[in-house]
């Protein structure tokens, strides 16, 4: 900047701990700027996991759909989903004690609602937002209805969602992310107050664009992966490994019959609602199957650092998959899905091997050949995987491709504005 004082960053996300890998990406965002020299903000939902930060006091009331709330709290509650003012009002308060030159969104939907976008432009802040999900197409934000990829929402009409009952298998929560979805829409407060959206994968950016986004307003950047704090373990194990969440869409059935079929050691790490469901057929299956919950980094680490290779069996739209990148970082190659994102990841024969999703007996060939094939050229492409986790993910070239892209933002109001601390910043000197 040409006044030597470093520029100021808000980062807003429904949650402050990692719940997900949007939240992760979110935490580390934040982290990387500040390593860098800049002012940086959070604004983000009160929740009792939250990892502790100077700027809480502005967070809003936790709000969850899924949970029993009284009629008049869900009444409360729904019109917040639909349009938060206390979002809008404790982001203002934020904003009189932390002016920002550029505010980095993540996911808001839901809990901190884009409410807060006008606000952001009002106070002459351009607003960038990374597009973890399908939400800006999809209302239910996964293109999976439960059993199969969905896209019958495309053009605006979301009477799926409420005859699938896609949120939570609840007609309530569908219908009113339904009206939410509508309602967004009709105001365009992501169209309109969005200056830049940042897509994770060529996919996710191919996507919005057949749903209607206008091409130039999406960037795609890949998600940065600090790998350095990851321990690499080149050996090939003995078990095959699935870790993340346990939900229809991830494909872990496909998963259960392939390993029972090639007769594989299994392991499965996370949590989830179908859960339950998973361990059942496992037992059926007679599979050679350890279920693991959710685990600390560390101990995740260690289980992927001794296995054969991880699993993907993904049957939605992956992303940008953060177990990929996790795989990788521990040195270990990757059987994925052909869905998504995935094949942006994942070069075959290279870091590891891609099978048609869905596909049981492909999956079961792959197993089958992955076990019985030579430790050191597991070890190979472990390594392989490793160095492109390094290269093309790394904080260097996200923080430079993001910086470039916020250098590029045009002005939303042409003016000097207070940032923490008395220091006067222009927009258009960020770099």
């Amino acid at each position: 900047m040409s006044d030597d004082r470093p520029a100021a960053l808000l980062s807003i996300n429904n949650f402050h701990y990692r719940r997900a890998g949007s939240d992760a990406l979110f935490m580390d965002h934040d982290r990387l700027f500040a390593m860098r020299g800049w002012s940086t903000a959070v604004f983000s939902m009160q929740h009792a996991d939250n990892e502790p930060s100077a700027w809480e006091r502005y967070f809003v009331e936790e709000l969850e759909l899924a949970r029993s709330y009284s009629v008049s709290n869900r009444l409360r509650l729904a019109g917040k989903v639909l349009y938060s003012t206390e979002a809008r009002r404790k982001l203002g308060q934020l904003l009189n004690d932390f002016a920002p030159d550029v505010a980095h969104v993540h996911s808001v939907y839901h809990h901190i609602s884009p409410a807060i976008l006008p606000l952001l432009q009002a106070r002459g802040v351009p607003i960038v937002l990374t597009a973890h999900d399908y939400k800006l197409a999809c209302p239910a934000y996964k293109m999976f209805d439960g059993k199969a990829v969905c896209e019958e929402c495309k053009g605006g009409n979301v009477m799926a969602l409420i005859r699938k009952r896609c949120l939570h298998d609840s007609q309530s929560i569908s219908s009113l992310v339904a009206i939410e979805s509508t309602l967004h829409r009709l105001l365009g407060l992501y169209r309109r107050y969005v200056q830049k959206i940042v897509c994770p994968s060529q996919f996710m950016r191919r996507k919005l664009i057949e749903w209607g986004w206008p091409a130039e307003q999406l960037v795609h950047i890949r998600n940065f992966f600090d790998a350095d704090l990851w321990s690499p373990q080149f050996r090939a194990g003995d078990y095959f490994l699935y870790f993340g969440r346990l939900a229809p869409e991830k494909g872990v059935p496909t998963l259960l019959h392939a390993a029972a079929s090639a007769g594989v050691r299994l392991k499965i790490a996370g949590s989830g609602t179908a859960r339950p469901q998973l361990v059942q057929l496992a037992e059926k299956l007679s599979l050679d199957v350890e279920f693991f919950p959710h685990l600390s980094v560390e101990r995740l680490a260690a289980l992927i650092a001794g296995a054969r290779a991880t699993v993907l069996p993904s049957e939605w739209y992956e992303n940008s998959s953060l177990a990929i990148l996790e795989s990788g970082a521990c040195g270990k190659p990757v059987i994925a899905a052909d869905i998504g994102g995935n094949p942006e990841s994942v070069r075959p024969e290279e870091n590891g091997w891609l099978f048609p999703s869905g596909d049981v007996q492909a999956l079961t060939d792959r197993l089958i050949a992955v076990a019985a094939m030579p430790d050191a050229q597991l070890q190979a492409m472990g390594e392989r995987a490793h160095q492109l986790v390094c290269t093309e993910h790394s904080r260097d070239r996200y923080f430079d491709a993001i910086s470039a892209l916020y250098r590029s933002l045009p002005l939303a109001l042409p003016q000097q504005r207070r940032v923490c601390g008395g220091t006067k910043v222009s927009v258009g000197d960020i770099s």
